[in-house]
């Protein structure tokens, strides 16, 4: 096993408590696996010892993630996502089935999808826009966190006001979908969205209303101004 594994593992179970654990299940409606290491710690072990580096290439980044990611661990997969962030000044457009693969093989709760999502793979997308097609095979996808992976992943880029219509066409895949963590997914992907378009969000949100689960409804509107909240929660 690489030996800079071997530390972040050991300085993990040095920070480790029962009850972060047991506090930090209270978040998941699934079974977590967990060492029971606070956010803040670990996105601070992420930092220093990805400095520690001897070899920070991109391929030895992604290795190292490959064997966090195997582990199956909450904070192990949290440092995988910043670490593969780290190294987005060398993305290269192979490196979709990458990110695609980790999503779909060991995503298994919403914090690490998220992170991985709003981080590395969104920006690959920036850095790709023609991959962002492959987000729709996403989201009809029978796994919810490759479902909620299509929505979160567009989070940065709709800050930045782009995609707008490809957003649009996946909340369209993903509108009736039944697991709520997917709603609120594409929910805060349309929501991020408004803030740059908020006529055409609040245009979609009207014509779609009356068949949105109220949950991601609810989250798309969050943003806008009180009356057209009102006018979208109002039932015909």
């Amino acid at each position: 096993m690489n030996t800079i594994i071997e530390k972040v593992r050991a300085e993990l179970k040095r920070n480790a408590d029962e009850k972060t654990k047991n506090t930090g299940q209270n978040y998941f409606k699934e079974k977590i696996r967990s060492h029971g290491v606070r956010a803040a710690v670990v996105n601070r072990m992420s930092k220093d010892f990805f400095k520690t580096m001897e070899d920070p290439s991109k391929a030895t980044v992604f290795n190292l993630c490959e064997e966090l990611w195997k582990s199956g661990y909450i904070e192990e997969s949290i440092i995988a996502c910043n670490w593969s962030w780290y190294a987005h000044r060398n993305y290269q457009p192979e490196d979709f089935v990458v990110f695609e693969r980790w999503v779909n093989e060991y995503v298994d709760n919403w914090a690490s999808c998220d992170t991985l999502c709003s981080h590395t793979i969104g920006g690959f997308l920036e850095m790709y826009p023609d991959h962002v097609v492959r987000l729709k095979d996403w989201a009809r996808s029978d796994n919810r966190w490759m479902c909620r992976a299509a929505a979160v992943s567009l989070i940065l880029p709709a800050r930045h006001g782009k995609f707008l219509k490809d957003m649009l066409e996946i909340a369209d895949i993903l509108l009736l979908h039944q697991e709520d963590l997917v709603q609120k997914g594409y929910g805060w992907m349309l929501k991020v969205a408004s803030q740059a378009y908020q006529h055409e969000v609040f245009e979609y949100v009207m014509k779609k209303k009356e068949v949105m689960p109220r949950t991601a409804l609810r989250y798309a509107i969050e943003k806008m101004p009180p009356e057209l909240r009102a006018r979208a929660m109002a039932r015909n």
